[in-house]
């Protein structure tokens, strides 16, 4: 007979041939034979439609199951128990016949690509210590039998698109230490019954659809150190009990409408703290001094929030490298409000600060050239300072991005802002600076961003930009800048996104060279004194919208 091609109807019907096969060989095997594991595996097998690395290839009777790839075996009884099969791209579903592994310890099945729901015959897994189902497509609620697990340690489900509520039997599991259900589509309130899972060490429900409060008794959770609920809809107020778990290394709470205060002792309290996080939340009143004494404390993120009064001294943080606390009301308009970026200086690890947002008055102090050279992120933007940008920059030789965006400062650029060569965006509009562009800014070969728009420049704009290899977007509008337009500048055939020369005093003609630009989609030179006719090469500027 010549070979032909199988129809999807046919595919189907085999499965299914397949699958009535074994049920009938389950039914005949006793379960205490080592013979249910081997007819389980290929029953798990039969539900993968991809295996792209073939690792299931090995699944046959050349040699014994407990050889089979991802399969552990114990010594004494040959039974199986661990499977585990994470990162490798596999399709299907979860066969319920993984629940006949009767002495399975550990299920291993992450960063794959099942769908259809978590088989309830998992339940069934009474030895069952670690359940790893995370980076999935599965769908449907969480099984409420699962807690029948009951020795279950590590339940991961994270990164699916599960739905439901977190079942109130999640309790009956008294030995679990990790509990993540991040990443899903899960909805109801957090259960109060968490605050019975003693052992519990991390807990994760970020990325969900979880409403209502915090629970108070998770304040009983005295073994706690990793709480991530960020990206929910919670609501109410931190618990005290909570805040007071000296155990907590990691706290997020971002992104959900919880409101009042951080507490006085916040930083007695909680002497561990390496990561805290209230982003974008509903909080009030200052920032505790105490946060000082976290010692260990090395991302403190109190953005978008209603934050207001003094910052205090942060000079005991000698492991921070995120420090972001842009949109609130911090600052009271006095010239010492840039006071606490000094008590920085002692933190050599620092990677981002970001104070933009607030009401932060004063001049921007010169010991912010004494910050660590670690630091990539410096954002004051939207603040009320004043005064010049200090000199002592350019010793921030690893900065990669500089906003001092909308404030009020004056002066001329320092000289050797072209020491920071790993510049890749400067934001300096809308202040009152003047002087000319230094001459050294065409050393910022990484630069992809210059906006120097909206202040008091003059001069020439310096051809020494064409060196900015990589700049894609470059406004230097609404300044004072006169002479002619360098045909250097539109040289720069990186630029890509925008050339604003607006506003400002330039005269001569558009250089011919304009049509090397020819992946700029926005070009403006509007409102100069420039002359002549438009060059022919503008047409080839094929992005032009």
């Amino acid at each position: 007979m010549e070979p032909r091609s199988i129809s999807f109807a046919e595919f189907q019907s085999c499965h299914f041939l397949v699958g009535i096969v074994l049920a009938l060989c389950f039914t005949l095997v006793s379960s205490t034979t080592n013979e249910t594991d081997k007819l389980s595996l290929l029953a798990f097998k039969d539900g993968i439609i991809r295996d792209p690395f073939s690792v299931l290839s090995s699944w046959n009777d050349s040699v014994g199951f407990c050889q089979w790839y991802g399969v552990t075996c114990g010594h004494k009884h040959q039974r199986v128990t661990i499977l585990d099969l994470r990162s490798q791209k596999l399709s299907g579903s979860i066969s319920p016949h993984i629940g006949n592994l009767s002495f399975l310890r550990e299920l291993w099945l992450a960063n794959n690509s099942f769908d259809h729901e978590i088989p309830p015959q998992i339940s069934r897994l009474s030895r069952l210590r670690i359940l790893r189902l995370d980076y999935k497509s599965l769908v449907g609620e969480i099984p409420e039998n699962i807690t029948a697990c009951s020795d279950l340690v590590i339940l991961v489900l994270q990164f699916n698109q599960l739905t439901g509520k977190v079942p109130t039997q999640v309790s009956l599991l008294s030995n679990l230490r990790i509990l993540s259900l991040y990443a899903n589509n899960l909805t109801g309130s957090m259960p109060s019954a968490i605050g019975n899972l003693s052992s519990l060490e991390r807990l994760y429900l970020t990325r969900n659809n979880l409403g209502g409060s915090i629970p108070p008794a998770l304040g009983h959770l005295s073994k706690l150190q990793y709480f991530f609920v960020e990206g929910n809809k919670l609501s109410g107020q931190i618990p005290f009990g909570v805040l007071n778990l000296s155990s907590l290394t990691n706290f997020d709470i971002g992104e959900n409408q919880i409101r009042g205060s951080l507490p006085a002792d916040i930083g007695f309290a909680l002497p561990n703290l390496q990561f805290f996080s209230i982003t974008s939340n509903l909080f009030e009143g200052r920032v505790p001094p105490s946060i000082s004494n976290c010692t260990k404390l090395e991302v403190l993120q109190l953005a978008t929030n209603r934050l207001s009064g003094k910052m205090p001294t942060l000079e005991n943080l000698h492991e921070l490298r995120y420090f972001i606390i842009f949109e609130n009301q911090l600052g009271q308009g006095k010239p010492e409000d840039m006071d606490f970026v000094c008590s920085l200086t002692n933190t050599t690890k620092l990677e981002v600060l970001s104070i933009a947002y607030n009401s932060f008055s004063g001049v921007l102090p010169e010991c912010v050239g004494n910050l660590s050279t670690t630091l990539r992120g410096f954002d004051v933007s939207f603040n009320p300072m004043f005064g010049e940008i200090p000199r002592q920059i350019d010793n921030l030789l690893n900065l990669e991005v500089l906003h001092m965006r909308q404030n009020n400062l004056s002066g001329v650029l320092p000289p050797n802002m072209g020491n920071l060569r790993n510049l890749s965006i400067l934001r300096l509009f809308d202040n009152y600076l003047e002087g000319t562009i230094p001459s050294s800014l065409g050393n910022l070969t990484q630069l992809t961003i210059l906006n120097l728009s909206g202040n008091k420049f003059q001069g020439q704009i310096p051809s020494e930009l064409s060196n900015c290899h990589f700049l894609n977007r470059l406004d230097l509008s609404s300044n004072n800048f006169s002479s002619t337009i360098s045909p250097k500048i539109m040289g720069i055939s990186s630029l890509a996104i925008l050339l604003d020369l607006s506003r400002n005093r330039l005269t001569g003609v558009l250089p011919v060279e304009v049509g090397n630009l020819t992946f700029l989609t926005a070009l403006d030179i509007s409102k100069n004194m420039l002359g002549g006719e438009i060059p022919n090469s503008l047409g080839d500027c094929v992005a032009l919208v």
